[in-house]
């Protein structure tokens, strides 16, 4: 094991984690954090936002289909990059205030830790491998079989709170969970392997290489 130090764009070094024990995770993950990356910026939370309320919505439409169409968080991996980067050459990069504080709508190029946050957001939309949310099934059957309707918020609520559970327990426990290098999910590796090869590809493009 092994200490890095990792080299931001402002040239500021920063020790970064030892090296995975995992071959698997070593060949993909990268080791280095450029820590003065923006994430989440106006673009990531409109994307995310956005890409989430689609998603659920597709997959809760054609789930009810004799054949149905089910739509994974990956789609929404791919089609955001573009607008992604549309959103970064078009919007202004004025600073606005408010609440005292200073935030910017275009904080510089469309970079890797937007797009995976964009991509953590749309899976709050979808159930592992997509599909409609977890209780959606539970609430129609009760309507159907039992006829037992629900208000709209307190159906809201259980949507809500079904779909964020894991992301509640991954950071209460996040110590044991999700800092270990050895607590991989092998099922993530191909999006994090699509995102280093798209990165790539705009620095090849950015570069001419």
């Amino acid at each position: 094991m092994s200490t890095k130090t990792t080299t931001t764009t402002n040239g500021d070094t920063h020790p970064s984690t030892a090296e995975c024990t995992v071959e698997e995770v070593a060949l993909v993950v990268p080791e280095t954090d450029d820590t003065s990356l923006p994430v989440m910026t106006f673009r990531a939370w409109t994307l995310g936002v956005g890409s989430c309320i689609v998603l659920i919505f597709l997959n809760t439409f054609f789930i009810y289909r004799t054949q149905p169409l089910t739509i994974s968080a990956i789609l929404m991996q791919i089609a955001v990059l573009p607008i992604g980067k549309f959103m970064a050459a078009v919007l202004p990069t004025k600073e606005y205030k408010l609440l005292g504080r200073s935030f910017s709508l275009n904080p510089g190029p469309f970079n890797m830790k937007e797009h995976v946050i964009i991509t953590v957001f749309a899976n709050c939309g979808v159930s592992p491998g997509g599909g409609d949310a977890y209780s959606i099934g539970a609430i129609t059957v009760m309507k159907a079989y039992y006829r037992l309707s629900l208000s709209f918020l307190c159906a809201l609520i259980i949507v809500l709170t079904t779909q964020i559970l894991g992301y509640g327990w991954a950071g209460m426990l996040r110590r044991y969970l999700v800092v270990p290098v050895e607590m991989w999910w092998p099922a993530n590796l191909a999006q994090v392997s699509l995102f280093r090869s798209v990165g790539m590809v705009c620095i090849s493009l950015i570069w001419g290489c």
